[in-house]
């Protein structure tokens, strides 16, 4: 039993030390990691031209109407002794402030002998079809296919719903899977089967195998995100963690700006649908090229799984130029200690979320990250409702989300390196809280530039709150179970954005409700972080031991220097001993040993030895009697 406890202690002193033993031999932050970082933000691009385009999928366009029925009409009618608009004033209701019905029709006698709003009629359903004005950007949307207005409007909120809820399962499953067979062998999983599925979208026959397909495809979708984010950030070091994420966003940014261009000139949803998968169908070429997405070596070595990880490690050090022969060699110092320590009795160990339960440090992180990013989606409805009461055109509250959200990448750019993670997110959380309260109170006694103001303040913070959410996740969860914990954190966010669709299913009956609840769990969210750690300038914790150990830093600093103070203090070991040092040691002395000659002299001591013989012991006590005589 003493092999393998010497092996588990070993194990998390090694994955405690992987920025400042492995990452460093490695070349660090090296030309090789930025080329891999660079091809991971792509994936970012897809995905979110893929999720975007949903809005313009279930768009409804802002006129529309019932297309006349001749049979409604009196027999002996003549059409032509009417003009178009005419006609359609005596065949369409006319509802005040709304212009013609949009889902009625005049229904006459057949014996009428005229046709004028006096005439006896009555109002019955649609019985040809709709007649639609052009959606914004689309000709032909998922509405105008299949005519989903009126009694049938319910399945438009239906089908972002299933569409949300495949990014949760997918979330979740796949995030898991990223902790079992890695990080690349989930990503080319997740976007082989997106590939596929946006393809097949494409051919859609029926609303019930669109929705099937697009629940599907979220579903993969998602697990090209997580992974893609997983490595990301396990690639880099503590000061570049922050930058990489958040440029990663503004692929996301890029995507959603280019998409109103491409709808117009597609046309047709099947057509833009065929746009968005292209860029899934070129990233396919991972899989010929390993280079450009590899394994993440913290993972590998995570879990156990030494010979891959020396692999990998040789790989990326060689490939960011790194002269390090001597070190790369079996007899190196550093690897021959994990094969020291290892053993034969080394065995590859992988872990789930499920193993949360018998935590209580990483459960607590997992679940209040999960609450604001919840918080952080799910608000966003109450900001975007406003401005669409503020101005009706849809592209004016589609380019303010997207302006904000690429300020909200710039604010966390410049604020959370300085100020640290939890102090942002703490402010996001206030001035979200606050801003959903001030137009929850005072809407209906401020002035319409004001309420405009004030959701635009609150979408922006609403959006850091909600990326710095998931950004926060993924470095204070372990490597062991960063992929299941991040897909259960980001589920919680597309539980937050689903939630907007449950409001329009029941026709924004319940939206007083939704927004005080939302205002409620923000305000609730200020004391939530308070328990959250501090990790900026922190390794990222490998084990779950790791993941225990972070504690919450005082909310007031004692001294200015020091970020990472625990909230008990620890007195420090009282061995010195350091089997780093000790390694390093023995492996000098054994390489000195091994050489035929040596660069030195052994000197004879100058010193006295400690035992005399008879005559030298003599000699020295003489002296001594004369001076006593």
């Amino acid at each position: 039993m003493a092999a393998p406890a010497s092996a588990a202690a070993a194990n998390s002193r090694l994955q405690t030390d992987y920025e400042t033993k492995f990452l460093p031999l490695s070349g660090g932050y090296g030309r090789y990691n930025r080329t891999v970082v660079l091809f991971s933000w792509f994936p970012n691009f897809a995905v979110a031209l893929n999720l975007i385009s949903d809005v313009f999928y279930t768009l409804i366009p802002d006129e529309y109407h019932c297309k006349a029925d001749p049979e409604l009409l009196p027999s002996n009618l003549l059409l032509s002794n009417f003009s178009r608009q005419a006609y359609l004033n005596l065949t369409i209701p006319w509802v005040d402030g709304s212009g013609p019905s949009h889902c009625q029709l005049y229904k006459y006698p057949p014996n009428a002998s005229e046709l004028s709003e006096n005439a006896p009629r009555e109002m019955v359903s649609c019985t040809q079809g709709w007649q639609y004005a052009p959606a914004a950007g689309l000709q032909s949307n998922f509405v105008t296919e299949w005519n989903l207005v009126c009694s049938d409007y319910w399945k438009i909120p239906l089908q972002h719903i299933c569409f949300m809820t495949g990014w949760i399962l997918g979330y979740i499953f796949l995030g898991t899977l990223c902790d079992w067979f890695g990080r690349r062998q989930s990503f080319l999983l997740s976007i082989s089967l997106s590939s596929l599925l946006g393809v097949a979208v494409c051919l859609s026959s029926s609303p019930v195998v669109f929705l099937l397909l697009r629940l599907s495809q979220g579903a993969m979708l998602a697990g090209v995100f997580v992974s893609a984010y997983i490595v990301r950030l396990e690639l880099c070091d503590p000061p570049h963690r922050l930058m990489v994420s958040m440029l990663s966003g503004f692929f996301a940014v890029l995507a959603e700006l280019l998409l109103p261009g491409a709808a117009v000139l597609c046309h047709d949803w099947p057509i833009l649908q065929a746009v968005a998968t292209l860029p899934l169908l070129l990233l396919l070429s991972y899989w010929c090229c390993a280079s450009v997405f590899p394994e993440s070596p913290r993972w590998l070595l995570a879990t156990g799984q030494i010979p891959q990880a020396k692999r990998s490690l040789k790989e990326f050090s060689i490939r960011n130029g790194v002269c390090l022969q001597d070190e790369i060699d079996p007899d190196e110092v550093l690897l021959t200690e994990i094969d020291a320590t290892y053993g034969e009795d080394c065995r590859p160990k992988y872990h789930s979320v499920l193993e949360l339960r018998w935590t209580r440090v990483i459960w607590k992180n997992c679940l209040i990250l999960s609450f604001t990013l919840f918080i952080g989606t799910g608000i966003q409805y109450c900001f975007t409702r406003n401005l669409d009461s503020y101005s009706t055109n849809f592209y004016f509250s589609y380019f303010v989300r997207v302006i904000t959200g690429a300020l909200a990448c710039i604010f966390i750019c410049l604020t959370v390196n300085n100020l640290g993670r939890r102090s942002v997110l703490l402010f996001s959380a206030i001035f979200t809280g606050l801003s959903s309260l001030l137009l929850l109170a005072l809407t209906q006694y401020l002035h319409g530039g004001l309420v405009l103001v004030l959701s635009v303040v609150g979408l922006l913070f609403s959006q850091a709150l909600a990326m710095l959410s998931a950004f926060f996740a993924c470095e204070v969860m372990p490597t062991v179970v960063r992929g299941g914990c991040l897909g259960l954190v980001l589920a919680a966010g597309s539980v937050g954005m689903a939630a907007s669709s449950l409001m329009e299913l029941q026709n924004n009956s319940g939206y007083f409700l939704h927004h005080v609840i939302f205002a409620s769990f923000a305000v609730l969210s200020v004391l939530c972080i308070m328990l959250l750690p501090e990790s900026k300038r922190k390794p990222l914790p490998d084990s779950l031991k790791d993941g225990e150990s972070q504690r919450r830093p005082p909310l007031f600093l004692s001294r200015p220097d020091r970020d990472d103070l625990p909230l008990l203090h620890t007195r420090p070991p009282l061995s010195e001993y350091n089997p780093d040092n000790y390694s390093r040691l023995v492996s000098a002395t054994r390489r000195m040993l091994s050489k035929e000659s040596l660069p030195y002299r052994i000197a004879v001591p100058t010193c006295s030895p400690l035992l005399l013989d008879s005559d030298t012991l003599g000699q020295e006590i003489e002296p001594l009697r004369e001076v006593g005589s």
